[in-house]
């Protein structure tokens, strides 16, 4: 029998760990936290040192008691073995106090999965450190704080008080303001055109050199001017310069450079990258990939040498130790990394597989020898044959593309009239190359960058020589376009979270996912627009002039504010400025660091944040001054009744309105597009959405009418509905397209009898979700490699059949005595259905023989009062739901508490108290 239990957080760890240690040892799972704070309710009390109120989740009660039942066996040794982060000291904290385990219980940490790793962590276990979870608590408590608080304010301020989906968060309401922000800097950006000049020379015949302007003209004269003086103009090679370089690996991936990296090269989501690198961490595949440090371990630095040592030669390796330029990383973690650097192959599918190759190569890379490379720049002279013009060299390349190149003082007017007279022409072109001496690193991995330009790729450079006269192929004067900074991408925005200090490697992957499912912010790809360019091309000293067009502001993935966010963040930052404050946040997150040191009280740093925030809240709150806000903006006036045009948000998202509530008439409403915003839909755009509903033509005599509603566009005939399909514009679509719609639709609701079976009719039809077959009310999808056309009825019933096996399959054990609880057989495993609620069935229970009494303690109900089930006239969901809901009432009344209000003046206790808090003086 074994004497020791081992507790992880996660059941794929578990099952990895357990095949390392001896028959000496039972490794069981927590499935994450088995404590918490209640859902309903602040379930603080602010007025006793801002104690939590935990309670066992619901769903664990069973757990619990199991794990209490093991640990409590006589001998037994408990080892907590969460992960080594503040969240997985506080998972170990409430398993002791849940288990009622002593003080000294023996703690264990180790950064990967492996048999070493593990057997190391036993013979050098610690206790809980209560620093660690003091810093998670202060965290956990302080978000509950601002979110319980600061939501109803939203709900009553946003709208009119229409809506109760708003909520604010302290992380989450900075990412979302920097979002905004960005959006507008998009929306103000004007962009302005300078010309660059390229210029295409052939040397030896055949191969080209590859020169241009280190600057570029701001206006079209003076490159046009340009382009006439180099009419019959001679060019030389006027310098070489040749200069060795080198290029240095990147350090091996914090969590949020693994999470930028994956996005640029795999474009995996924030959040589809942590789901995926768990699963390898769990596997024993890479160390832990929560940490933002960029440290190896000495053990794996000798690894990856001995890797590379083998596959590529001693002269590839250079050892190095990275530090972090986050001055904030805390605890003393490594990089993410492999366990094994001579597995080059892991992962459960193509996805992890692709990972964990990036990681494998991010870290291989980092000990890997610079690139040693040979940079050669070519400066061209151009012997100008006009002999009254005055030539100058230009400055040095720059990046200003709004800096003419004429900048010396003497006069061209007598070449170019109407230039400024106070300009010299350009004398030179650049031309530069790279060439790659040793790989080094490169022979494995090179980083991307966030919207890389190809423009700045160097290649290789023919043989040149000083004085080497050369040929022109072409020169080209191309009018090129400013840009405004990029939207964010899920990954960028982490990168700016980090770099302000605001949140941490566990916090970035919920935090975007809670804007976007909010409704505050959309993950889009949008299309470009066209835009006309000018190209002056000088050839055998001709010079032609081309128009032509190019495509701009495309968007792949990106995140788009909604008009409730903007609205949202607006509010915040007028009404609640420290939550939304980038400095103020990231101060928050350096006292939870100081908390984690064992340097500051957490329940102190949460009353010096909570006070002023609680009086800033019920000040907003009941004041009279704050009106609703809708974002509401007047955008002109109706042009054939006068009557204003205003868009604002309502309960069903952005409208705009003609007329006032007020008028005798009833104003007239009209949804915006997806792609349009409250504070930048013009006059025009606002009027073009009235031109619906639209009459497109008739069909069958009766009008096909086009209009959008709450589920989106469509199409009324015959007081029938059809909704557009995505690639319909409900402004543009013609009759033809119309009446292919309804027709379509009519097909899709014809039902075809295909024969009997059983007695019963075997029909076909089309629905909302595909094709299907019919049978005794039944609905059997088809799958998608299979047409209703082709259909037998021989092929419609080895579908039903089917359909009947996996119903069959799909519940393990039903109670007749009990319907509402049944064992289901799921996509994840067996799992308990209690009523609406889902229970899991631990990894060790077979499913097959549970009794009732069995599945009841797994729910948490108390079987003894089941056996009086008889006499209840309540059955199925609604009997387990009244039964849940009583077991679950007291605990949640003791676990509400009551808010603590502002106090009028502080007793001169308290305030001397504060007044040696220089961290909490600092925040208010």
């Amino acid at each position: 029998m074994s004497k020791n239990l081992v507790i992880v957080e996660s059941p794929a760890k578990a099952k990895t760990i357990e095949g390392y240690l001896g028959s000496d040892f039972t490794v069981k799972s927590s499935f994450g936290h088995v404590r918490d704070l209640p859902k309903d309710g602040i379930a603080v009390d602010v007025t006793n040192g801002f104690k939590p109120a935990y309670e066992v989740s619901p769903d664990k009660r069973a757990l619990v008691s199991e794990l209490k039942k093991i640990a409590s066996q006589k001998g037994m040794e408990v080892w907590l073995a969460t992960d080594d982060d503040r969240e997985g000291e506080a998972i170990s904290w409430h398993l002791k106090e849940a288990l009622g385990l002593r003080d000294n219980t023996k703690r264990i940490v180790f950064r990967e999965i492996t048999k070493t790793a593990i057997l190391n962590a036993i013979k050098q276990p610690r206790t809980i450190d209560v620093d660690l979870v003091n810093a998670q608590q202060a965290r956990r408590v302080l978000d509950r704080l601002v979110g319980y608080e600061l939501s109803p304010v939203l709900w009553r301020k946003i709208k009119g008080g229409s809506i109760k989906g708003l909520s604010a968060g302290r992380v989450q309401s900075v990412a979302l303001r920097l979002v905004v922000e960005r959006e507008r800097e998009v929306d103000k950006h004007n962009a302005k055109s300078s010309f660059k000049v390229t210029a295409q020379f052939l040397v030896d015949g055949s191969k080209v050199l590859n020169a241009e302007l280190p600057k570029n003209f701001v206006t079209e004269p003076e490159a046009r001017t340009f382009l006439e003086a180099c009419i019959g103009a001679g060019y030389r090679i006027k310098n070489l310069e040749v200069k060795p370089a080198k290029k240095s690996p990147a350090p091996p991936f914090t969590t949020s450079t693994l999470q930028q990296e994956a996005a640029r090269k795999l474009s995996y989501s924030v959040d589809r990258t942590m789901k995926l690198a768990q699963g390898l961490y769990e596997a024993g595949k890479i160390s832990y990939m929560r940490t933002d440090s960029t440290s190896l371990s000495q053990e794996a630095v000798d690894k990856a040498t001995a890797e590379i040592t083998t596959e590529f030669g001693a002269n590839y390796v250079q050892n190095r130790q990275y530090k972090t330029k986050n001055e904030s990383a805390q605890e003393a973690h490594e990089a993410i990394r492999p366990t094994n650097f001579n597995d080059r192959n892991a992962g459960a599918d193509r996805d992890q597989k692709r990972l964990y190759e990036l990681i494998w190569k991010r870290a291989i890379a980092s000990q890997m020898a610079d690139a040693q490379l040979e940079r050669t720049t070519v400066t061209v002279g151009i012997d100008f044959r006009n002999p009254g013009l005055k030539t100058g060299a230009m400055d040095s390349p720059s990046s200003d593309e709004t800096e003419s190149p004429f900048t010396d003082a003497a006069s061209v007017a007598s070449f170019a009239p109407g230039l400024n007279p106070a300009q010299r022409m350009p004398s030179e072109l650049i031309a530069q190359g790279e060439v790659i001496k040793f790989d080094g690193f490169l022979r494995v991995y090179l980083e991307s960058k966030d919207d890389e330009d190809d423009e700045d790729a160097k290649g290789m450079l023919p043989p040149l020589s000083i004085g080497q006269g050369l040929n022109l192929g072409q020169m080209k004067a191309t009018e090129k376009f400013t840009r405004p900074q990029p939207r964010y991408a899920e990954a960028s925005l982490v990168k700016k979270l980090e770099e302000m200090g605001i949140g941490r490697p566990s916090t970035y992957a919920p935090t975007i996912s809670t804007i976007i499912n909010r409704g505050y912010v959309e993950k889009q790809d949008r299309l470009g627009q066209e835009r006309a360019f000018k190209e002056y091309t000088l050839k055998q000293d001709k010079i032609t002039e081309t128009s032509g067009k190019e495509t701009f502001g495309s968007e792949k993935a990106k995140l788009f504010p909604t008009d409730t966010g903007m609205v949202v963040s607006d509010f915040l930052v007028e009404y609640f400025p420290n939550i939304v404050d980038y400095k103020f946040t990231a101060s928050v997150e350096k006292e939870f660091d100081e908390i984690a040191d064992g340097k500051m009280n957490w329940q102190a740093m949460l009353e010096g944040f909570y006070d002023p925030f609680h009086r800033n809240v019920t000040e907003i709150q009941g004041s009279d001054k704050v009106s609703f806000k809708t974002g509401e903006r007047v955008l002109g006036a109706d042009p054939k009744t006068g009557k204003p045009i205003s868009a604002r948000l309502g309960k069903y998202g952005a409208f705009v309105q003609i007329g006032e509530a007020a008028d005798e008439e009833k104003p007239r409403y009209a949804n915006l597009r997806k792609d349009q915003l409250i504070e930048t839909i013009s006059l025009e755009q606002a009027l073009d959405l009235f031109k619906l509903p639209r009459e497109v033509g008739f069909f069958e005599d009766k009008p096909m009418v086009i209009g959008v509603g709450k589920f989106g566009p469509y199409v009324k005939h015959d007081e029938k509905f059809i909704s557009l399909t995505p690639q319909d514009d409900p402004y543009t679509i013609d009759e033809a397209r119309t009446t292919e719609l309804i027709q379509q639709k009519r097909v899709e609701a014809v039902t075809e009898a295909l024969g009997e079976f059983e007695g019963q009719l075997v029909t076909t039809g089309k629905g909302r979700f595909g094709p299907y077959v019919k049978f005794a009310d039944k609905y059997v999808s088809l799958p998608r490699t299979e047409q209703l056309a082709s259909l037998t009825l021989e092929r419609a019933i080895e579908l039903i059949e089917a359909k009947r096996q996996a119903e069959a399959s799909k519940y393990i054990k039903e109670f007749p005595e009990n319907p509402s609880i049944k064992v289901v057989n799921g996509q994840y495993g067996p799992y308990l259905a209690v009523g609406k609620r889902n229970v899991k069935i631990p990894k060790d229970v077979d499913a097959a023989s549970l009794t009732l009494e069995d599945c009841l303690k797994l729910a948490g109900d108390d079987p003894t009062a089941t056996a009086k089930a008889p006499a209840r006239k309540a059955t199925g969901a609604k009997a387990a739901t009244a039964k849940t809901a009583t077991a679950k009432a007291p605990t949640r009344k003791t676990a509400i508490t009551t808010t603590k209000k502002a106090p009028a003046a502080k007793p001169a206790s308290r305030m001397a108290t504060a007044a040696k808090k220089p961290a909490m003086a600092k925040k208010k």
